[in-house]
Parts: structure tokens; sequence; C-alpha cells
């Protein structure tokens, strides 16, 4: 909708994480290092963990896009299967072609899987994210998966990612075992106000625009006020501002502009300074007359596609009624 408004080829602030619009923070840069040197030197277990939306997952897409084709990978999304659903997950992933009946034989299975391939000099990693979900005991059935190991080196390597309460957890007394194995620690920090100004300039840049000074410093320091430094509420936050900007006419996101947007956010309704017409301007008097007839609109075009699927209804009715009641 304001894509051509503000000179962009796509929306910069998708939620989805695609490693393209990775903005490689220090911190962010120190981890991935840390997990591509901690999966290549087969470090057994590491722990990656970061608070919502700090871009966990898109820095896993980017690993992935950085291990070597003899690298396996196995990436489970899902944390709350149970074990045995996890293996037979794990096997799937990894191509293991010999789906047994029973754990212990996929056990084997997989064992026989890893043992080829550390004979062929291939790496195999098995990603866990959103691991703070998993049981105790399940966290104890993927301990064990890290008994498969030579005399000199670890077969699988387990990435166990999530946010900070899997750190708590793993301080529990019956994951003591666990916790001795972890072999590397990251944690992904949020965005300084500078990271994220260079953040929303980088996804400015990648989605087209010539013009990257969009958001004034001011409003990206609101932004990252607002945020916390949170990747994900900041391409929340960034894209209101971008539709209410487009709805005002605005070239620029300022401060002002990013407090409404806030605002009518966390509320749901035009600021009181729109509803009674004062204040800055009358752009927010603007912008919710322009939503208010977006929404006519829509509804209007819906009740026109209801007419017509009435009445081609009522149409057909009436010719079944006919062919049934004429030769």
């Amino acid at each position: 909708m304001y894509l051509k408004f503000y000179g962009l080829l796509e929306k910069p602030f998708n939620a989805t994480p695609d490693p393209r619009f990775l903005y490689m923070s220090p911190g962010h840069r120190e981890a991935l290092a840390q997990l591509h040197y901690g999966t290549q030197e087969r470090k057994g277990f590491i722990v990656l963990t970061g608070q919502v939306g700090t871009g966990k997952t898109t820095l896993l897409h980017a690993l992935r896009q950085r291990l070597d084709s003899q690298t396996a990978v196995s990436f489970i999304f899902n944390s709350t299967l149970p074990f045995d659903d996890m293996l037979e997950y794990m096997l799937v992933d990894f191509g293991v072609g010999k789906h047994e009946e029973s754990r212990a034989r996929r056990l084997m299975a997989f064992n026989d899987f890893l043992i080829e391939r550390e004979r062929t000099r291939q790496n195999a990693v098995l990603i866990i994210d959103e691991a703070q979900n998993l049981s105790a005991e399940t966290m104890e059935q993927v301990r064990l998966l890290s008994n498969f190991e030579t005399a000199t080196t670890k077969l699988l390597q387990i990435l166990l990612v999530g946010q900070p309460e899997l750190r708590a957890k793993l301080e529990l007394p019956e994951l003591r075992q666990l916790k001795q194995r972890i072999g590397l620690r990251c944690r992904i920090p949020p965005l300084t106000a500078e990271e994220a100004r260079q953040y929303i300039r980088n996804r400015l840049r990648i989605a087209g625009a010539r013009d990257l000074g969009i958001f004034t410093d001011s409003a990206i320091e609101r932004m990252t006020e607002y945020s916390g430094g949170i990747p994900r509420v900041i391409n929340i936050l960034g894209d209101h501002c971008l539709l209410f900007g487009y709805a005002d006419q605005s070239r620029r996101i300022d401060r002002s502009a990013v407090n409404e947007t806030i605002e009518y956010m966390e509320e749901g309704l035009p600021t009181q300074r729109g509803l009674l017409g004062f204040g800055r301007s009358s752009a927010p008097k603007r912008r919710s007359q322009w939503f208010v007839k977006t929404a006519m609109f829509a509804l209007a075009m819906a009740a026109v596609g209801l007419a017509l699927t009435y009445e081609t209804g009522v149409v057909n009715l009436f010719e079944s009624l006919r062919r049934a009641v004429m030769p």
C-alpha cells in the first residue's frame, strides 16, 4: 500500500525471518561466529539464548547457509513434541530411510547413520528452536543423544535455542548432567539506539529505498526506547509508522509521528488530538478519516460480493426448479 509512496520494492519490516534482511549487529555477529565455530569444531552441546524477537531464528537460518554441504542439519521448530515424535522428525529430516517401530531400533539406525557420516568426515547438526518449552524429561532424552561419540569426537552437534528461561531451566538439579556437557554458550543482546538506526536503514536499503532517511534520528531513538531494542517490535512499529505516514502523505517519520503510532497501536484508537482536530497538525484527523474511508470501501466491496453471490444462488435455484418441472 505504501511501497510506491516511499519508493520501496518490498516491505522492509516483514515479520518473517528472512536472512536477506539480517542485520549483523556486534552481538549478532559474535553469536553467529560462535555457533559456526561450535558446530565446525564439534563442541557437542551449544546453547543460544535471547529475548523474544531478537532474531534468533533468523540467525539460525543464516547459520544454515554458512554451513558447508558436508553438514547435515535437522531443524526442529516444534519443541512441544514428545521425544519419540522428535526422534522420528530427526530421522526424516536427516534422510535416514530406515524407520523402525521401537525407540531402540530407531536409535540404532540413527547411530549407524552418524557413524557412516563420521567415516566420510561429514558432520551432523541438530537444532531445537524454542528449547525453553522442552520438558525436563525430553531434555534428558536429548542429552542421551550426545552419547553418540567416538573416542575423539562428538558425532552429533546439538544446538538448544531459546528465550532467557532456557538458562533458568538448565539450572534445574535434574538437568545437571546436561549443563555439564554444554561446550559453548551464546547470547543475543537487544539493539542499542545506534544499532537500531543501522538496522532500520539496512532493511530500507534491502527493500529498495533510495532515501534511507525516512525515519529521523529522533524517531529512531523513540522506536528504540519503546521496543527495548527488540528487532521484532521495531519491525511491527516501523510497518505501522510507514502505513500512517502514507495516510498522512508524510515523507518523513519524526518522533511525534512515532508517538502517535504507538498510542494508536496500544489503544486501537486515534489520539485525542486527532479526534478533537487540534495539535501539531490535522494529520491524525486526516489519518482517521482515511482509515474510515478505507474500511467503508472494503465493507462496501464485501457487500457487493455477498449480493452477487446471493443473486447467483437465487438464479441457480430457479434454474434447477425450472429443469425439474419442465420436460
